[in-house]
């Protein structure tokens, strides 16, 4: 019996063997299928990143395209604005001057003054020939960059 024992315990050895060597298989085998299945997540994460990478520098692009042409247009309109100051400060120098004509124009002459021998009586009236009638006929010209706007 001692010898049917043994065989027993050599083929109960066996068995649990075995056993071992199929939990080490089926562990070896899980590992091998965790770590694809890892692997695959990172080449997913990956790819993720590549694909928002290029969505960011296309992004970026856009950003740089608008920001040249509103400083572009900026530029233009600042070019714009420095033209018409400038218009703006001739044509106040102009009206300034006119409105010295108007004046000049519009005040009376005393006789004795300065003018007093240029006016004449006219049909019961003082005129001053010199300046009235220079002023009355001389057109107030514009210099032809006005006219552009």
């Amino acid at each position: 019996m001692a010898s049917s024992s043994g065989t027993m315990t050599s083929s109960g050895g066996s068995d649990l063997q075995e056993e071992m060597d199929q939990r080490k298989k089926r562990r070896m085998i899980s590992n091998r299928e965790s770590a694809r299945r890892s692997r695959m997540r990172k080449q997913k994460h990956l790819n993720d990143l590549m694909t928002q990478l290029s969505q960011l520098r296309s992004e970026i692009n856009s950003v740089m395209s608008s920001i040249s042409m509103t400083t572009q247009h900026y530029m233009s309109v600042e070019a714009e604005n420095s033209v018409l100051r400038a218009q703006a400060a001739e044509l106040g120098h102009r009206l300034e001057s006119l409105n010295e004509i108007v004046a000049v124009m519009e005040r009376p002459v005393e006789i004795g003054s300065a003018f007093g021998d240029e006016l004449t009586e006219f049909g019961g009236e003082f005129v001053n020939d010199s300046l009235s009638y220079l002023y009355s006929c001389q057109p107030i010209l514009a210099s032809a960059d006005m006219n552009m706007y």
